[in-house]
C-alpha cells in the first residue's frame, strides 16, 4: 500500500484500506485529527445545499418537531435512581471431605493407580526398575517406609493374609579383609 503525507503533521502514513483515496490526515495525535474534521466540516459547508443547514425557518421547524418527539433528550439524568448492572452475588462456602475410610481400604493396586504417573517414572529411573512386579515391590517398601517415618499404622491386605510387604535388601556380611583404596599393593 502506498504511504501519504499527513496534511497536518507532513509525517508519512498507510492509510485504511477502505479510505485510501480519501484519507490526507494520519490518526498518530489529537491534532492530526482535529484538523482532519476541521477540514471536512470546511468542505462540507463549501457545498451550496449544506450552507444554510442550520437556517430558515424549515430548520427551525424541523428541530422543534425532532424535540417534541424526544423531549428531556438533553437534560441531564438523575444519578439517585440509578441501579447497578450486575445483581451482587454472595459467595456460597462448600467444603470438600475426602472419604478417608475408601482410602485406608483400598488394594494396592487402587494407591498404585492413584499416583500421578510422574511419581512412577520417577521411581523406575531412580531405581533402574522396568519390571511391574519389581516396581510393585519397590512401591510397598518405599509405601513402608513411609509410614515407619510418619509412625503410621500399616494395616494393609498383605500383612492380613501373611503377605511380608516390606522388602528391605539384606545386609551384607561384615568382611575383616582389607581393602586398600589408591596406590601399590600391599606387600613385603
Amino acid at each position: 500500500m502506498k504511504k501519504k503525507k499527513c496534511l497536518h503533521c507532513n509525517r508519512l502514513f498507510s492509510p485504511d484500506a477502505r479510505n485510501d483515496g480519501r484519507q490526507k490526515f494520519c490518526c498518530r495525535t489529537p491534532e492530526c485529527r482535529k484538523a482532519s474534521k476541521k477540514d471536512s466540516q470546511k468542505r462540507w459547508f463549501e457545498k451550496p445545499e449544506n450552507q444554510d443547514y442550520f437556517r430558515g425557518s424549515q430548520q427551525v421547524q424541523r428541530v422543534q418537531e425532532w424535540r417534541k418527539n424526544h423531549p428531556g433528550y438533553w437534560r441531564r439524568k438523575s444519578c439517585i435512581n440509578l441501579e447497578p448492572l450486575q445483581e451482587i452475588l454472595m459467595p456460597e462456602h462448600t467444603e470438600n471431605k475426602p472419604d478417608i475410610a475408601k482410602l485406608e481400604n483400598s488394594a494396592l493396586q487402587d494407591i498404585i493407580s492413584a499416583q500421578p504417573v510422574v511419581i512412577l517414572g520417577l521411581i523406575a529411573n531412580i531405581t533402574g526398575i522396568s519390571l511391574q512386579d519389581d516396581m510393585a515391590a519397590t512401591v510397598r517398601r518405599l509405601l513402608q517406609l513411609g509410614q515407619d517415618f510418619t509412625n503410621q499404622p500399616s494395616i494393609s491386605k498383605g500383612e492380613r493374609h501373611g503377605i511380608q510387604t516390606t522388602c528391605f535388601p539384606p545386609t551384607c556380611p561384615v568382611s575383616t579383609q582389607a581393602v586398600q583404596l589408591a596406590g601399590s599393593s600391599p606387600g613385603p
